[in-house]
């Protein structure tokens, strides 16, 4: 038995099409309806999984989309890039939302680890990081992030303090 599905039919595939149509037109109900009529199908395909669970996470239904997230990170290989940085974000951002700090942290380090330097990424990981005490970590992340990216004035002017006092948040100067 293969651990990868087959690729969807076409009408399957213009069923999916049509469903992410309805959700980005703001349909996002209609849209859960036909994933799941095609998830019933098709329940190992993983751009269909990550397609059922946005949908669910539109609809504010986090613990519903888990599972069908889940599925999508176990087929992440069958899907493109920009796809499997979507279940990494959509996942670890749900877990956060529903308490499961450490699945969340572990979920976007490993998103982190296949899409370095990404700033949606690192902003979720620094999140979670906070919720389980880590706050030293998650605000160093943030102002890391914050002096590399910032186009604010204010911000570029200090972007060197700004960096370096993210690598020691703690330190205190003590002498002349």
């Amino acid at each position: 038995m293969s651990s990868t599905p087959p690729p969807l039919p076409p009408h399957a595939l213009d069923r999916l099409r049509a469903a992410v149509r309805l959700r980005e037109a703001g349909d996002a109900e209609s849209a859960r309806s036909e994933l799941l009529a095609l998830s019933g199908t098709y329940p190992r395909d993983p751009g269909l999984a990550y397609q059922t669970a946005w949908a669910h996470d539109v609809l504010g239904r986090e613990a519903a989309a888990v599972p069908f997230y889940e599925t999508a990170l176990a087929g992440a290989d069958a899907l493109g890039a920009e796809d499997r940085h979507g279940v990494y974000l959509g996942l670890g951002s749900t877990y956060r939302i529903l308490g499961r700090y450490a699945e969340a942290v572990a979920t976007l380090e490993a998103g982190l680890a296949a899409h370095p330097g990404d700033g949606a990424l690192t902003v979720f990981l620094a999140m979670a990081r906070h919720n389980t005490g880590a706050h030293h970590e998650a605000m160093s992340a943030l102002l890391t992030l914050l002096a590399d990216t910032s186009g604010d004035p204010g911000v570029r002017a200090f972007r060197k303090a700004i960096a370096f006092y993210a690598e020691d948040l703690d330190r205190v100067e003590t002498g002349d």
